[in-house]
């Protein structure tokens, strides 16, 4: 093997590091969510959708927002509440179906700080341990009409990252 072959493997191993190294698995950027003027901290170039929400007796539309980085989901999701009342009421139920879909699983709920967030319905969090680990974040936000927004945030699986669950927790920007 002559000299040039060998430091032509080298130059190329080199800038395979250096492209790798280029391309971070969190690479976090900001992503409105709904039409209130919410930006989330989003790790990955997010995929949207719009599905029904079965809420008890009733189906609600939901926008979402996700994407996978670092062996994890980051999802957020958005629905609009004609009231304050309706917002408490869908939110509640929202906590409820996915604390039904965790059945059996041990769960840590609390409450959670969000700047700027509604007070009521307070923003609350719900963490799971273990393979399936969850890391879900639901808050209000009110509207100068008299209507409010609901969101829930989610991380699913086990991020690479020990910071990026709170990394997307705390990059919520409320107006």
């Amino acid at each position: 093997m002559s000299f040039a072959y060998r430091l032509a493997r080298a130059v190329l191993a080199a800038a395979t590091a250096v492209l790798a190294a280029c391309s971070p698995t969190f690479n976090w950027r900001e992503v409105p969510i709904g039409d209130a003027g919410v930006i989330a901290l989003l790790p990955c170039k997010p995929e949207r959708a719009t599905r029904d929400l079965p809420l008890g007796s009733t189906s609600i539309p939901v926008d979402m927002a996700g994407c996978k980085a670092g062996g994890a989901t980051f999802a957020v999701a958005h629905a609009r509440a004609e009231s304050a009342e309706q917002a408490e009421l869908w939110l509640r139920a929202w906590h409820a179906a996915t604390r039904g879909q965790l059945a059996g699983v041990p769960v840590v709920e609390s409450p959670a700080v969000l700047a700027r967030a509604a007070s009521s319905p307070a923003p609350a969090r719900l963490d799971t341990q273990g393979a399936e680990a969850a890391h879900v974040l639901w808050f209000a936000h009110r509207r100068p009409d008299g209507s409010a927004s609901i969101y829930q945030a989610t991380v699913s699986g086990a991020p690479s990252s020990a910071d990026a669950v709170a990394t997307f927790f705390e990059g919520f920007r409320i107006p």
